[in-house]
C-alpha cells in the first residue's frame, strides 16, 4: 500500500449515515476506485444518486475496509456500517466512540 494514498481526515460519526461519506475530490486523490452507485435519501427526503468505492479506514489501532460514497465538497461523514465494522459505537451521551460488543450468534 504506497503512503501516499494516505490522508488524516476529520470524520463526524453519524449514527444516521448507513456509509461513510468523504468528498469525491479526496476520493479521486486517493485513487479510491468507484466500484457503483447507490441511491440515498437525505433529511430533506430527497433520493440522490452517488458513487460509491471501498476505502480502507484506519482508527487509532483499529482499521477496516468499508463501502465509501464519494460525496459533496463539504461532507465529511462516519457512517454506522463502518464503525460497526470497527467495533466501535457512539456512546449517545457523550457523543464519544467507544468498543463494541460484537457478537457471534
Amino acid at each position: 500500500e504506497d503512503p501516499s494514498y494516505y490522508r488524516d481526515i476529520e470524520l463526524l460519526a453519524d449514527t444516521g449515515a448507513i456509509y461513510t461519506v468523504i468528498p469525491a475530490n479526496i476520493l479521486n486523490e486517493l485513487k479510491i476506485k468507484v466500484i457503483g452507485k447507490r441511491r440515498f435519501r437525505l433529511a430533506n427526503n430527497e433520493v440522490i444518486e452517488r458513487d460509491v468505492g471501498i476505502i480502507g479506514i484506519k482508527i487509532n489501532e483499529l482499521t477496516t475496509h468499508s463501502i465509501v460514497v464519494f460525496g459533496d465538497e463539504d461532507v465529511y461523514l462516519l457512517g454506522t456500517v463502518t464503525l460497526e465494522e470497527l467495533g466501535l459505537k457512539v456512546n449517545p451521551a457523550t457523543g464519544e466512540l467507544e468498543p463494541l460488543e460484537l457478537l457471534l450468534m
